[in-house]
C-alpha cells in the first residue's frame, strides 16, 4: 500500500517507546513533507549519538565523548562526600532542576526487577561501594523511584552497605502526597509513605 522506504520509516519509528502505529505514521508523514534540512539534521543527530555521548566511568551519568568524567563530579564546588543514588541518567536532570542539591550522583543503571531479569549484579553497586571508600563519603541519599522496584533496590542497597561494614549516613528522599492531588487518587505506596513521614505542625 505504501512505498517501501516510507513503510520502513514507520516501522522504525514504531519501535520507539510510547510510539504506537498511528503516531509512527504521523511522524513519518511529517518527515516526508518536511524540507531536507530538517530530515538531515535529525538523521545526523541520530547517527552521531553513539559517537558523541558516553557514560562517565565514575558516576555513570551521560557525558560528552570529549569529557573524561561528569562535570557534576569534577566541579570543585560539588561535595564529593554526598552522593544521590538514582536509577537512570535522566533522573539527574530532575534533581538538578531544583538547584537544591550540591553533592554528586551515582547512576545504578536501572532497578532490581526479577520479572525483567535485572538483579543486583546488573547494577553499579560494587562501583558505588568503591566510590564511598575512595571519596570518604559521609552520606548517601537513596533517590530511587517510588515504585516496587525502586523501593526493593533502595532496601537492598541499604542492607548491602550495612553487610559490607560501610558506616555512613543513609537517607531516603521524602515521600508524600503531591501538591494538587486529592487523597482518593493517591496510590497505596504514596499514602503509606505520607503517613510514615508526617511532620509536626
Amino acid at each position: 500500500m505504501l512505498p517501501k522506504a516510507l513503510d520502513e520509516l514507520i516501522e522504525a519509528l514504531g519501535s520507539l517507546p510510547g510510539v504506537g502505529p498511528r503516531t509512527a505514521e504521523r511522524y513519518a508523514y511529517f518527515l516526508l513533507r518536511a524540507n531536507e534540512r530538517t530530515t538531515d539534521l535529525l538523521s545526523d543527530a541520530i547517527s552521531n549519538i553513539h559517537e558523541r555521548v558516553r557514560t562517565c566511568p565514575v558516576t555513570y551519568a551521560l557525558i560528552d565523548a570529549s569529557e573524561d568524567v561528569s562535570p557534576l563530579y569534577s566541579d570543585p564546588e560539588r561535595d564529593k562526600t554526598l552522593i544521590a543514588i538514582v536509577e537512570e541518567p535522566l533522573d539527574i536532570i530532575a534533581l538538578e532542576r531544583t538547584k537544591q542539591f550540591h553533592g554528586t550522583y551515582h547512576v545504578l543503571g536501572g532497578a532490581m526487577s526479577p520479572i525483567d531479569g535485572i538483579g543486583p549484579e546488573q547494577l553499579h553497586i560494587p562501583e558505588l561501594i568503591e566510590r564511598i571508600k575512595k571519596d570518604a563519603v559521609k552520606e548517601v541519599i537513596l533517590a530511587t523511584n517510588a515504585s516496587v522496584e525502586g523501593e526493593s533496590t533502595a532496601l537492598y542497597i541499604q542492607k548491602h552497605l550495612e553487610e559490607q561494614g560501610v558506616d555512613i549516613s543513609m537517607t531516603r528522599l521524602a515521600r508524600g502526597i503531591p501538591v494538587g492531588v486529592d487523597l482518593e487518587y493517591a496510590d497505596m505506596i504514596t499514602l503509606t509513605h505520607a503517613l510514615q513521614g508526617r511532620s509536626k505542625l
